[in-house]
């Protein structure tokens, strides 16, 4: 059997498809796995170091909205549509799974094209245009919210990496806070705008830690590889106050924290719900919005809370974040209800569908 991956660009695309990958593998040792990409995109990096083939095709953006530049969008295809192909044929491929991005699509109407069946993995609430035109093709489509608008869609979550869809806060939080260098019990909160920061949530942060401080939270706060280190004087007595550049084991911050302030970004808000760490999402404040319907639900169910770029301030941390972290009791109803919302086998799930696609073709 051999499945070939269409999702490259950003890591919101790749990093399922590579978690879709593990988890074919555990099933099927043998199973022949081809992720599609593009010479820009993250993939070409992320895809070989975790030991799986990369083909690259010709990129072809496409406009998130009905644009002029979309009528101009089949003729720059016809070529990557045609190295798509291709690669189906040379992989005797049994199934195209896609998850957006500038490759979903010709990875998408090259298998219709040739005959193989097609899953669609969406993980925002908002579609993109990839995986609206690919659901219309797909044998089963997949969605990361139950509030997704994709007809016929089944509520899966997204697939996680088994480090974090197995992990134990719990049991691993006295070694998650010592690696970090922090206090094995107080209260701890972790910051994040994403893999390259956020420059707003860095600014607010660093002028309402003291405050933070002074009220015995500590917190670890990953700045983001392109931007400056805060200069910190941790006073004797005081609880620490830790900014790194970024942050390689992801697990080992969620078990060391008991609350996030983060952007809204579908694998955050997934990989949070999975692990039970309840959050304030802050979405982006540009873009179609996506990120406020992708942290809607979980606060909706009690997970965590929503507020806007523009509001975000050190009063409303003070306000919100630190009451919620001085206690115990809603951490714990918050932390639970994160946890019941959170799916951690949407890797495992998908990997289901793959073989109910390729079963109903050969059945037909």
């Amino acid at each position: 059997m051999h499945v070939v991956l269409a999702g490259g660009g950003t890591a919101g695309h790749i990093e399922p498809a590579l978690a879709l990958a593990d988890a074919l593998r555990r099933q099927d040792p043998s199973v022949g796995i081809t992720a599609l990409g593009t010479e820009r995109g993250l993939e070409t990096r992320l895809v070989p170091e975790r030991g799986y083939e990369l083909a690259l095709i010709p990129a072809v953006p496409l406009p998130r909205k009905p644009t002029p530049e979309l009528i101009t969008v089949p003729g720059r295809l016809r070529g990557t549509i045609k190295a798509a192909e291709q690669i189906l044929e040379r992989t005797r491929a049994d199934c195209v799974v896609g998850f957006g991005g500038y490759v979903a699509l010709p990875g998408y109407l090259a298998a219709k094209r040739a005959g193989v069946p097609i899953v669609v993995h969406e993980a925002n609430a908002r579609p993109g245009l990839a995986n609206k035109i690919g659901s219309r093709y797909a044998h089963g489509v997949a969605v990361s919210t139950p509030d997704s608008k994709l007809r016929g869609a089944r509520y899966i979550g997204i697939p996680l990496r088994r480090t974090i869809a197995t992990l134990d806060r719990a049991r691993v939080r006295p070694e998650a806070r010592a690696a970090f260098g922090l206090d094995p019990n107080l209260p701890t909160l972790l910051v994040s705008g994403g893999s390259q920061g956020a420059r707003h949530l860095n600014e607010v942060v660093q002028r309402v830690a003291p405050l933070l401080q002074r009220s015995g939270i500590q917190i670890l706060h990953v700045v983001g590889p392109k931007n400056e280190l805060p200069r910190v004087d941790n006073m004797p007595g005081m609880p620490p106050y830790i900014p790194v550049p970024y942050v390689d084991r992801m697990d080992l911050a969620y078990a060391a924290a008991d609350m996030m302030l983060c952007r809204a970004g579908a694998m955050t808000v997934a990989e949070l719900s999975a692990v039970g760490l309840p959050a304030a999402y802050v979405p982006l404040p540009i873009g179609n919005g996506e990120q406020r319907l992708n942290a809607q639900p979980v606060v909706n169910a009690g997970g965590g809370l929503l507020v806007d770029d523009a509001a975000l301030t050190p009063e409303w941390v003070q306000g919100n974040v630190l009451q919620v972290l001085s206690d115990p009791h809603r951490l714990y109803e918050m932390s639970r209800a994160a946890a019941e919302f959170g799916r951690r086998d949407a890797d495992d799930l998908l990997v289901g569908m793959v073989y109910e696609a390729i079963a109903a073709r050969r059945n037909a």
